[in-house]
């Protein structure tokens, strides 16, 4: 691996649908760093139990590169385009690729979620993703942390324990809700907020 790509910042590659790992291994064979999100979690068929991978982000992935040396990225196989505004490409910042990176680290099941950007927000105040700030939302599917990404309008759902929740604003919110099992919260990259209204890929 090419070291000197880890003092360049984090950019999108969008792919073709299937050839997220192809196109990780290709871009790695040529000295880039990459990061493919996914989580490999059991999954219950009948009396039988199998392990299932899960891309967090389908049909994308996360390189660091120099920006004005794009080419040999862009001529990768199954690489669709990298996300930018015009002609300039918009980087994702380190904080949000550590957040993404804590959730995998969990273990903890983690699948795409529908895009979420506003709400109530709270704070995880033990377990794994201790210290994340997020959004709360109202789920049937159990307590879960939703991590965005704005620039490209993508989400994943973390599954997680209810008591780790407090409300940012009212710290005994969720103490009178323990009986509920449907809540989510959603990270919002701050930083990323105001880019998304000028967002075209390209």
């Amino acid at each position: 691996m090419d070291f000197g790509n880890r003092l360049w910042p984090w950019y999108v590659i969008l792919t073709r649908a299937g050839s997220e790992k192809f196109v990780t291994l290709q871009l790695e064979n040529a000295g880039y760093e990459c990061y493919l999100p996914m989580g490999r979690f059991a999954q219950k068929l009948g009396n039988r139990t199998r392990a299932l991978e899960v891309l967090f982000m389908p049909g994308c992935l996360f390189c660091r590169m120099n920006p004005r040396e794009r080419l040999t990225v862009l001529t990768t196989p199954g690489v669709i385009q990298i996300v930018g505004v015009g002609s300039s490409l918009v980087p994702i910042h380190e904080a949000d690729i550590a957040a993404i990176r804590r959730v995998e680290k969990s273990m903890l099941p983690t699948t795409p979620w529908p895009y979420m950007q506003a709400g109530q927000r709270a704070e995880i105040v033990t377990g794994p993703l201790k210290g994340l700030m997020g959004i709360v939302v109202e789920s049937k599917s159990g307590t879960k942390l939703v991590l965005s990404i704005d620039i490209l309008e993508r989400s994943i759902a973390v599954e997680v324990d209810e008591e780790w929740i407090r409300d940012a604003a009212d710290e005994g919110r969720f103490a009178r809700r323990a009986s509920m099992r449907s809540k989510s919260i959603a990270i919002i990259p701050e930083s990323l907020g105001e880019e998304r209204s000028a967002l075209r890929r390209g």
